[in-house]
Order: structure tokens, then sequence, then C-alpha cells
């Protein structure tokens, strides 16, 4: 690993109103669109580690990260693209926590960060064929693929004798990488898809959509969607027609504000989401619920995850530099080192400023696999009186 090495001559930062001490990280995510429920904690989270490496005062001799957010949409590549382009050429970022959803991601990393040389670091887009996308080791996740949600998916079903299913999924990257990769491990395990149809977000009437899927049959409607969008829209919509009544959702549905419109009709549905368990989790919900930040919600583990990495990357470099991010993120993610959990940001950067090593576990028990994506684990879950109960982790 490269040790710390104090930083040498400082120099001004584009955007004209940035300090020379500040060092601008992007936070691209989905404040409007079918996520935007989710993307505010997901921000505050990134954003809390990064106040956590500033009051610290041991971040490259005392210079400031600086939070730039951007939206994403979730949706519109061309926007997203146009948010990344602003980032980096207006307000100089040298890193990106972010894109969220995986199309735009995908679009922003082709796009931007890529031929400007700037590392992201997504906490949330999960799409198996980032895995293997063109980024010259700019792309890392904290989340894991899909490939690995689709399989425990297929596994819950099992355990619950469950063998028949319709499915439905948003039309873009997302959707259609989970429904495939679900779809793969169903199959293998003997299960039968009754019928898998895209849907599109945005629409005011799904009735259509839930009567094709209704038709072919199923024991429930496994949905791979987005809870502010067409997800819940298919879900509504069943409920009004009786079309099903039990639902298996992606981890796109996770969210507060599902339960809270459609809490009552959900009971007995189930789904899986990217969780963990253990010491760094709990360090992170008590740090978080002291700023006010909902860290049970969905991907604030993963995004408060990937700014801290980006900032251990840049002190284990010694270099407030996008180079500096992608060549030590594997190193201060994994081992060997000292364990960090949420709340010793400050203790790892004094480690790597006295030569020392990090391995950064973090709120998600971190680790680097392959081409810089998360191993992961998955919290299954129940939807039980209204809210969602723990049955296991996967």
């Amino acid at each position: 690993m490269k040790k710390y090495l104090a930083a040498t001559a400082v120099c001004a930062l584009t955007g004209g109103t940035a300090m020379a001490q500040d060092v601008p990280v992007g936070i691209i995510m989905g404040f409007t669109g079918p996520i935007e429920s989710l993307t505010p904690q997901m921000a505050a989270s990134a954003e809390l580690a990064m106040t956590e490496i500033n009051e610290s005062g041991n971040f490259l001799d005392g210079r400031t990260l600086v939070p730039v957010r951007a939206d994403s949409t979730c949706i519109d590549s061309a926007a997203a693209t146009a948010a990344a382009e602003r980032l980096v050429t207006s307000e100089g970022v040298v890193a990106i926590v972010g894109a969220d959803c995986s199309g735009v991601t995908g679009a922003v990393l082709s796009n931007v960060a890529v031929p400007n040389g700037v590392p992201m670091i997504s906490p949330s887009a999960t799409s198996p064929a980032l895995s293997d996308a063109e980024d010259n080791g700019l792309f890392f996740r904290t989340a894991p693929s899909d490939a690995r949600q689709g399989q425990v998916l297929a596994d819950i079903l099992n355990e619950r004798g469950i063998t028949e299913v319709a499915v439905t999924y948003t039309n873009n990257d997302y959707g259609k990488g989970l429904a495939d990769s679900f779809t793969a491990a169903f199959e293998e395990q003997g299960g039968t898809i009754t019928l898998s149809a895209a849907h599109e977000d945005g629409k005011a009437d799904y009735s259509s959509e839930v009567a094709a899927l209704a038709s072919a049959g199923g024991e429930l409607l496994a949905v791979f969607g987005y809870s502010d969008q067409g997800g819940k829209g298919m879900i509504q919509s069943s409920v009004d027609t009786g079309a099903f009544d039990t639902f298996m959702l992606g981890d796109g549905m996770y969210s507060d504000a599902l339960t809270a419109d459609l809490g009552d009709y959900l009971n007995g549905s189930f789904g899986a989401a990217p969780w963990s368990e253990g010491e760094g989790a709990d360090r992170f919900l008590q740090i978080a619920g002291d700023a006010d930040i909902n860290g049970e919600s969905t991907y604030t583990r993963e995004s408060y995850d990937a700014a801290a990495l980006i900032a251990l990357a840049m002190m284990a470099g010694g270099e407030a530099t996008s180079a500096a991010v992608a060549e030590n993120v594997m190193d201060v993610a994994n081992a060997p080192g000292e364990k960090i959990m949420p709340g010793e940001l400050g203790k790892a950067l004094q480690i790597l400023a006295d030569g020392g090593d990090v391995d950064y576990d973090g709120a998600t028990a971190v680790e680097l696999i392959g081409p810089g994506e998360a191993s992961g684990t998955y919290r299954y879950y129940e939807i039980v009186d209204g809210q969602y109960s723990t049955v296991d982790f996967k």
C-alpha cells in the first residue's frame, strides 16, 4: 500500500469559490425520480462520513472534504451525464459517491468518469452488467451485484416451498438485470416463471400489465421495481383488482414510504435488501441516529462506506487526487490492516499518517472482491403488521 505522504503544494481548485484547502467530492443521486424518498438519507449518510473526516483534523494536513450534490434523476441518462459533467468540469470533484441507479451509473461511468479519470464508488447500482463495464479501474461499489440478489431470492422461495411465480420488473438495466438473475437461479432450482414482463415507470394505470400477469398465474408476484414508481403502482393495481395478494420484493422496493402507504396490504409479503449486522452496523446506527439520519433506510450504510473509502484512499495515497483514490481503494477496503468501524475514521487517518495499514470494515463489513465490488449480505424480511420484520440474513 502507498503510505501517507504529506501533501505538497496546494493548488487552487476550479470553480472560483472553493478554498485552496477544499477537496470537492461529488454525490450524484436521484434527488428527483423514482427513488427520491430514499436519496436524502443516502446523501446525508455519505456527508456524515465526510463530516467525521473533517472534524478529526487528521485528513492530509488539515484539508477539508466538501460534498457537492447533483441530481442523477435515477432514470434519465442524459440528465445524469450532464450533472456529472458539471461536477467534474465546474466543481472540480476528485471522486464521486454514486451514481445510484444502474442505468445512469453506467452512463456517467462511460461518458464522464472514464474520459476524465475520475473514480466512482456507487452505494446502490447493482446491475450485474456493471461488473464487466470498461472502467479503467475507476468503478467500485459497496452494494453487491444483483447476480447474488437473484440467487438469494430464489433460495428464499425454495425455503418457503413456492414453485410458481409471476415477475414484473422496471424496464431498465436494473430491473432487467435482476429479473434475469432471479429467473436463472429460480429455474435452476426447478421453479417456474409463469410470465416475466416489464413495466414502465410513471404510468397512472397498471391494470393491463397486472391482468396479463394474473392470467398467467403464479403463487405470488415478484416485483423488481421502485417503491416510488411503477413497482408501487403494480402492487396497488394488484390489490385493487384482487389479482395478487402476496408479493416478493426486490431491493428497490424496500422503503418506509411503501409500508406507510400500502403496509396493511403487504402483510405476508417478503423480500430481501442489502444489509449488514454486527458491530459495524450497530455503530453506524448509533452515529446516524445522533445526526438525525434514519440509518435503517435503504443504502445508507453503503453510502457512508463509499464516502469513507474515498477519503481513506486519498489519505493512503498521500494526496487529494483522483489517481490516489483509484489506486488505493482496494488496499484500504481489505486486509491486512487494523479493522476500522464507523465513528473511527479519524483513528484510521492517524494510522495511515503514521505509516500503518487499515482494513476498513465500516457499516457493511466491507470486503471488495473481483473488479472492486462488495461481496455483501442480504436481510431477508417479511412484512408483519405493516412493518418490516427480519427473518434471517443471507
